[in-house]
């Protein structure tokens, strides 16, 4: 008995960020999964996890996670990959959302940056794909990020629905994890013929046009 599907954004409903650090690697001659890694590392407060919940301002993100980089090989500066954040949206993951949306409650749990880190265009930001949610969660707006349990309890109270009742698809195994144990169906997104496939299935809806 589904209730509510909540979603993520990027990675999810737009291309993974993890294809353009890759790019961005290789062209400047860094060590292979140099961001990555510097990401994952004491991921719950590090220089990324820091500013997704706005404790630092941008000068300090790009110094500090120049810093944290260097412990991988190679120093590589927080300004630089922030464009790198801006992926392309997946129709087909939109045109399932759209569907769901006439069925389900829908919500949006995003760890994001400060509205001025990346300039105004914020192109991973698409207002009309965010208003086909009921509820949006931006880790910057309330400084909470995934995968912090109460960013997820916040996101079932807003809409009113119990963990059991609930889908959640992510990218990021670290990210579904608090979900889970919550209650809440998962979905980890590989990619969008996988997810759509695994959405129907646990939603019992037909979500090919």
């Amino acid at each position: 008995m589904i209730e509510a599907v909540i979603w993520d954004f990027g990675g999810v409903l737009t291309t993974s960020p993890f294809e353009a650090f890759a790019r961005f690697e290789r062209e400047r001659g860094l060590p292979a999964d140099i961001i990555r890694n510097t990401n994952a590392a004491n991921h719950l407060e590090n220089a990324w996890a820091k500013f997704e919940r706005a404790e630092i301002d941008l000068d300090a993100f790009d110094e500090l996670f120049a810093a944290e980089s260097r412990d991988f090989g190679a120093e590589v500066r927080g300004r630089e990959i922030l464009p790198l954040l801006a992926g392309d949206l997946r129709p087909a993951m939109v045109e399932a959302l759209k569907h769901i949306r006439s069925r389900f409650k829908t919500g949006c749990i995003t760890n994001n940056l400060p509205a001025n880190s990346i300039g105004s265009s914020r192109s991973f930001y698409v207002a009309d794909v965010m208003a086909l949610f009921d509820h949006i969660i931006e880790s910057a707006k309330i400084g909470l990020r995934k995968p912090d349990p109460r960013i997820y309890r916040m996101m079932v109270e807003a809409l009113g629905v119990e963990p059991a009742r609930c889908v959640y698809l992510d990218d990021l195994g670290v990210n579904l994890k608090p979900a889970r144990e919550m209650g809440m169906a998962t979905i980890k997104v590989v990619d969008p013929s996988q997810a759509i496939a695994d959405l129907e299935a646990a939603t019992g809806l037909s979500l090919h046009s």
